[in-house]
């Protein structure tokens, strides 16, 4: 087994395609298969299966994936160790990253570490928490951005985030400069699955409270439509509500929610040089209050 097949491997399951994981290291679809193919007669073992609904590991595919993950990033750090040591700045950054948080910082953050390390690739996945977390558990990203709890991994604080009552305009509540969590039982509620349902279910579940949940929702998007519809109120942190909201109004709740958002990752000491740089540059930014 040599580098460039897991490499070409690892690309393939990540784009779930030969055609895409040519195209991105420059081989034809059957370089990327005799690649494959060598890799797997000298494993002894088939790692991808191949169908109509397209490219899946294998259950031997499955165990061996986060070994070749830590090759790879293991080969990485080594590459910018020696780069460093030669006054040169290379590498590739892979970043989990939850939508709320992507849409509001991402661009900030990548252009500001675009500014700085022009040569270092950033790429990012987006998911919930707990995708982020395994995705850092298995390698698959360097760092990440999630909110607490979070288990298996470090976490450095970056911002606190406020939990807002979400109903449309014109509803009895609107006029309210706060929403206790009892005026929530009578209602139709919309259950925003993307990651802060703990939190909303934890505090409901203090106050003995059982809201009248109509609709589960994972988009955030989708949510505040469905507001704006008429078709029931929600809970929703700031960062996922509109700058410029329409149909719809968020209120305070009483008493306060919050989330706390951090970078995670592994660990900070085993961190590349590179994904190093950028989380002092996120810690950096955050500190001076550009993450609010």
């Amino acid at each position: 087994m040599n580098f460039f097949q897991l490499e070409v491997f690892l690309h393939v399951v990540e784009h779930g395609s030969f055609t895409k994981a040519g195209d991105r290291i420059g081989l034809t679809q059957s370089g990327v298969s005799h690649n494959i193919t060598a890799l797997e007669t000298e494993l002894g073992v088939t790692l991808l299966k191949r169908d109509r609904k397209g490219i899946t590991l294998t259950t031997a595919g499955e165990q061996v994936i986060p070994h070749m993950r830590a090759i790879a990033a293991n080969l990485a750090h080594i590459e910018q160790k020696v780069a460093a040591v030669n006054g040169m700045e290379i590498g590739k950054i892979t970043i989990g990253s939850f939508p709320s948080f992507t849409a509001r910082f991402i661009p900030l953050l990548f252009s500001a570490f675009n500014e700085k390390y022009p040569t270092i690739e950033l790429l990012i996945y987006e998911g919930g928490y707990e995708e982020i977390i395994k995705w850092i558990e298995e390698g698959t990203v360097d760092i990440g951005f999630a909110a607490k709890p979070v288990k298996n991994v470090e976490f450095i604080h970056l911002l606190t985030d406020p939990l807002s009552a979400v109903v449309y305009e014109g509803h009895p509540l609107s006029g309210r400069t706060a929403i206790n969590l009892e005026d929530f039982v009578d209602e139709p509620f919309i259950m925003l699955r993307s990651g802060c349902e703990t939190l909303i279910e934890d505090r409901f579940l203090e106050a003995k409270i059982k809201p009248n949940i109509s609709y589960e929702i994972k988009d955030n998007q989708t949510a505040l439509s469905m507001v704006a519809g008429k078709l029931g109120i929600t809970i929703m942190p700031d960062l996922a509500l509109p700058e410029k909201p329409e149909r719809i109004k968020s209120l305070p709740l009483n008493p306060e929610l919050s989330r706390e958002i951090g970078l995670v990752m592994k660990s900070s000491k085993h961190l590349s040089p590179a994904a190093k740089e950028f989380s002092k540059l996120v810690q950096d930014i955050s500190s001076g209050n550009e993450l609010t």
